[in-house]
């Protein structure tokens, strides 16, 4: 039973037992403050609610991606057969557009259930904001004004630059929403240093070097009852038409999946301020450049070759099929991983890339090259997939120069990739 306070509900267990006292029939009530208890049970619930929610996003984003892969291909197969002065290149341009507005949605329903696919590298947060100035000054408009602090000496951070710029966007819109009659967004940045663990919202920050970085504002705020739910993916309070939902439940998913922590702290009438936790880099150990960055046209490879193509979706590979074979490659078609090995037992077949999907039923991407690679060590490797490449990491398998090729793609992106990874 709950025991209404001025601050919260606190839960009691009562437990009734009888007894008799000097020849009375009476009841003995034990009271346990089970507070602690029902707000676990309620966590758990919790938890488990968001974790059915991440698989069936990631689930659907997959199945999406597939299908925005074969409609931006075979657009941009159209595209290449009507130029800029047909008649229906205007309406071609219209459906690429609208594929890649589609693929965006899709990327928020992989960023909450973390399963995007992030190229992180070392960059300075002060930088992104100074890129976006302009963009996020257009954003607020006329009655709002934008204000930047920023820590002089900032340390780097390792991250996604587009999934930062991201966070940062959302953030600042809600922020604008939030202050209809105007008011002020304060961005700052700032080194943090943990000397022991952080402990808030049921998260625990391990000790260590922190950039913080805070988006606060002056609107309306958040009440307590929604404050608990602001990260779930499609809840919002703005009108019909207004917002998706999906803007704090990318930013979270983005945070998490980038090992970073995201609070907000609230109070209705006042604002709101949300500060982001990112892990500081050492830039003495920073990485090399993004091996899957767009190659420039010099460095894009043979035209020839043989690639040994495996994808279960028949619209996908059907168009990565004829996308490759308009480059002048040969393409053996494979519809399961099964159907790849037994094409492999030709010895005299000779395969100089293997561009193969991840998820696949029956064995998948990765069981299946492994195999092949065993059989024909130092064969090239292009996996594509709408999920993110730690899918198929593993040092020592002979994979560790595979190159990941994020759905949906288009048929430059898929063309350049695989005559960069054709034998010179």
């Amino acid at each position: 039973m709950p025991l209404r306070r001025d601050d919260r509900d606190r839960f009691v267990q009562v437990a009734l037992t009888p007894a008799a006292d000097d020849g009375e029939s009476v009841l003995i009530a034990v009271l346990h403050d089970a507070t602690q208890l029902k707000s676990l049970e309620a966590q758990f619930a919790q938890s488990q609610k968001m974790q059915a929610i991440g698989q069936l996003a990631g689930g659907v984003a997959h199945d999406f991606n597939n299908l925005l892969t074969a409609i931006s291909g075979y657009c941009d197969l159209l595209l290449l057969r009507h130029g800029p002065d047909d008649a229906d290149h205007a309406d071609l341009k219209q459906i690429s557009q609208n594929a890649n507005r589609a693929a965006a949605l899709v990327s928020q329903l992989l960023a909450y259930s973390r399963k995007q696919t992030l190229r992180p590298e070392v960059i300075d947060p002060r930088e992104i904001l100074l890129d976006l100035t302009h963009l996020l000054n257009r954003l607020v408009g006329e009655k709002v004004t934008l204000s930047l602090g920023h820590e002089p000496r900032l340390w780097p951070v390792r991250a996604d630059r587009r999934q930062l710029e991201q966070v940062l966007v959302n953030l600042v819109v809600n922020a604008r929403d939030a202050m209809p009659e105007g008011g002020e967004i304060r961005i700052t940045t700032a080194n943090r240093l943990l000397t022991e663990p952080l402990r808030r919202d049921r998260a625990v920050v391990a000790p260590g070097r922190y950039v913080e970085l805070t988006v606060a504002d002056e609107g309306v705020g958040i009440s307590p009852g929604h404050l608990r739910k602001v990260f779930e993916p499609f809840f919002t309070t703005k009108r019909p038409g207004e917002g998706t939902g999906l803007g704090l439940s990318t930013v979270y998913g983005i945070l998490k999946q980038t090992g970073g922590f995201i609070f907000v702290d609230s109070t209705p009438g006042e604002g709101t301020r949300i500060m982001l936790l990112l892990p500081a880099h050492d830039r003495d150990t920073a990485t090399a450049p993004r091996p899957d960055a767009a190659p420039s046209p010099a460095a894009r490879g043979r035209s020839d070759g043989v690639v040994l193509l495996v994808e279960d979706e028949a619209p996908v590979r059907a168009f990565a099929g004829r996308a490759l074979r308009m480059r002048g490659l040969s393409v053996l078609e494979a519809a399961s991983a099964e159907e790849a090995m037994e094409i492999l037992e030709d010895d005299a077949l000779r395969i100089d890339v293997f561009v193969s999907d991840v998820i696949m039923p029956g064995m998948d991407g990765p069981g299946w090259v492994r195999e092949a690679l065993k059989r024909r060590p130092g064969t090239p490797v292009v996996f594509m997939s709408g999920y993110a490449p730690e899918h198929f990491g593993g040092a020592g398998d002979g994979m560790d120069d595979a190159t990941f090729l994020p759905k949906p793609f288009s048929l430059q992106e898929l063309t350049a990739t695989v005559q960069r990874k054709l034998p010179g």
